[in-house]
């Protein structure tokens, strides 16, 4: 059956399977997060010879911290595209911990990676719920769920 763009589907309709929003939502959280490593990395470099707002680590060679916000922001950008295999959402909040050890480095990265985690957290939690809905939703109505 042929379908114009307007259309609703049609019982019998192949729908494209959804991504789960638990997914989508952690995913998202982890490519932000990686982000804000980068920010906090320029924050560190801007930071170098000053004795202010730095924690109470402090790492004198610029390209050690360099491969250490490196190497954190490719993890991060890893797993946000492994986030939905086994053991995935794990990792994702294993990872949670060395962003907050930022703040040794950068006291205000306490605040943000704590805001993260927050965030990480809530979307576990959102994603969930939203992904029980739709499963209920497509239970209620087979004739317009997407195809697996």
């Amino acid at each position: 059956m042929s379908r114009t763009k307007d259309d609703r589907p049609r019982p019998g309709d192949r729908i494209a399977p959804r991504k789960p929003a638990k997914v989508q939502f952690a995913a998202t959280m982890l490519q932000l997060e990686a982000f804000v490593v980068v920010f906090a990395a320029l924050a560190l470099y801007g930071l170098r010879d000053s004795p202010y707002e730095r924690g109470p680590l402090v790492i004198e060679s610029m390209p050690a911290m360099w491969t250490v916000t490196g190497v954190l922001f490719v993890v991060l950008i890893v797993l946000s595209r492994l986030v939905g295999k086994p053991g995935g959402f794990l990792a994702g909040s294993v990872v949670q911990v060395p962003v907050l050890a930022l703040g040794l480095l950068l006291p205000m990265m306490f605040l943000v990676a704590g805001i993260f985690v927050i965030l990480w957290v809530v979307a576990l939690r959102l994603g969930g719920r939203i992904d029980a809905e739709r499963a209920a939703y497509d239970a209620e109505n087979p004739d317009t769920a997407p195809n697996a």
